[in-house]
């Protein structure tokens, strides 16, 4: 498959996901060849990839913010 269906590192997490659904349509909806098939999955793995270096990110992000606010660990009840 070319380098122009990998995933743009600019890309949105919400367009990641909605071409992984797309992918995963295509090949669930088979009709596919062998060869077209192994190339969807490529993509499929590509993009699952990059969505979840996305939500890493994300997450180091949050984890950077909060990291002054833990003064006491969170109980889950608010009194």
């Amino acid at each position: 498959m070319a380098d122009s269906a990998a995933p743009a590192v600019s890309e949105k997490y919400e367009d990641l996901v909605q071409r992984l659904s797309k992918v995963v349509e295509r090949l669930e909806g088979g009709g596919l060849s062998l060869e077209e098939s192994i190339a969807a999955f490529e993509e499929g793995i590509r993009l699952a990839r990059a969505g979840a270096a996305k939500l890493e990110e994300a997450e180091r992000k949050v984890e950077i913010l909060l990291e002054g606010d833990r003064l006491a660990p969170f109980s889950g009840q608010d009194k």
